[in-house]
């Protein structure tokens, strides 16, 4: 039986996986994640939603994401370079050697895609 070439992205489709920053990554509060990983493809490529309650953590990525945001404010801190607020509606690329802070001041939920 062959796969259906359209995925909806869809949170109830899926059992949402619970998660945290690693302790000595976080900054302030006590962060918490939901993901709902809908896609997950050959080659290292993944594709879901995801919402962390606030807190700030340190953040490092060897991988490529494409974010857009659903809902929440959030604020992410370049090492070296501004803070940048983004909230329901805005669209960004993090690329790989990205270090900084994510901080979620209101619940953020985003659509994700990555690549490895």
């Amino acid at each position: 039986m062959s796969q259906a070439k359209l995925l909806i992205v869809d949170k109830n489709s899926v059992e949402p996986e619970l998660g945290a920053p690693v302790a000595d990554r976080v900054v302030a509060g006590v962060p918490k994640f939901r993901t709902w990983n809908v896609e997950e493809a050959e080659g290292g490529l993944y594709a879901g939603i995801w919402e962390a309650t606030p807190g700030k953590w340190r953040i490092s990525y060897d991988e490529w994401e494409f974010c857009h945001i659903l809902s929440g404010i959030s604020v992410i801190t370049e090492d070296g370079g501004e803070a940048r607020t983004v909230r329901g509606g805005d669209s960004f690329v993090l690329r790989p050697g990205f270090k900084g802070t994510w901080e979620v001041v209101e619940t953020t939920r985003k659509e994700y895609v990555v690549r490895l």
